[in-house]
């Protein structure tokens, strides 16, 4: 195949991975990056992914021009997912680290996408929809965890997924981790995409005092309230100074993205204001900053 290293990692362009469950949004997020100018490959055997980055390495206007290469992997592929490590690793020999994207949702609302296309499940065979959603959970189970992004599409429509697409690999190389930080209530579980969580039912609940129990964490005088327990101001230092020292790991690594969840019980006071102070104690180390409320007005 005539493989060849390069200088320095990641010189020569992007090599991308889109995957995950089935009813997850794959398609939408593969038109989205097509869009973007990534070159894009549906269903396609894992031995043939070298071949692609050679050939668009090759096929550049100028020496120096990043190629942007994404491949979508899922069960439709058959032995895809069994060949797919040592295809990663073929790829990494142009001096590009390969990248996974994964999509997920939860049952429901996988089978609820699928009741509305009329589509069986690719591993439904002769069964019903949920066991062909439970098998292909499993099959992919050691793929997600070595995701280098995860995305869960539970709470999203086409437009909102095209948003993270592009805000995640809309931009070049160069630019900072992008950071999403969460707020989130308990009682209604944890954020499945977040690799940092924060329990922040420690602190006084707001929701016992009158005056503050129909505010937001968001209202002035919900933050104050918040920020000047005594506990609060340790255990910011402590988590900011965890996040900064794993931050700085993820550029080492290359790693752009990171989602920091902060729970609360109902996701409506102390999440909320202890997110936006974290956010804007991060927001200046040289990351890129979002923050959501996801359970914000569900009480």
């Amino acid at each position: 195949m005539g493989l060849v290293s390069t200088p320095a990692d990641g010189e020569e362009g992007e090599v991308l991975v889109l995957t995950g469950m089935s009813g997850a949004g794959r398609s939408t997020a593969a038109d989205a990056l097509e869009d973007l100018g990534w070159f894009v490959v549906d269903n396609m055997p894992p031995s043939l992914l070298p071949r692609m980055v050679e050939l668009a390495l090759h096929g550049r206007q100028a020496a120096n021009d990043p190629i942007r290469v994404a491949a979508v992997a899922d069960v439709r592929g058959g032995e895809f997912f069994g060949d797919l490590d040592e295809a990663l690793r073929a790829v990494s020999r142009f001096g590009i680290r390969p990248r996974t994207v994964f999509l997920e949702a939860d049952d429901d609302t996988i089978v609820r996408r699928f009741e509305a296309s009329r589509r069986p499940h690719p591993l439904q065979g002769d069964g019903r929809l949920v066991d062909g959603i439970a098998a292909e959970r499993q099959l992919l189970t050691t793929l997600r965890e070595s995701a280098d992004l995860l995305i869960d599409t539970t709470p999203l429509n086409v437009h909102q997924l095209r948003s993270r697409i592009e805000n995640a690999l809309g931009q070049p190389d160069a630019r900072p981790v992008q950071v999403t930080v969460v707020s989130f209530g308990f009682k209604y579980g944890l954020p499945v995409d977040a690799d940092f969580v924060a329990d922040c039912r420690f602190l006084p609940n707001p929701h016992w005092v009158p005056e503050l129990r129909p505010l937001t964490g968001q209202d002035a005088e919900v933050a104050e309230y918040v920020l000047q327990q005594p506990e609060s101001a340790p255990f910011l230092d402590a988590f900011v100074a965890t996040l900064r020292i794993a931050l700085e790991g993820y550029r080492k690594e290359n790693k752009r993205y990171a989602t920091v969840a902060l729970g609360c019980t109902g996701g409506k006071h102390r999440s909320v204001a202890l997110s936006a102070e974290v956010a804007k104690r991060i927001g200046s180390d040289n990351v890129s900053i979002k923050v959501v409320h996801r359970d914000l007005g569900r009480e």
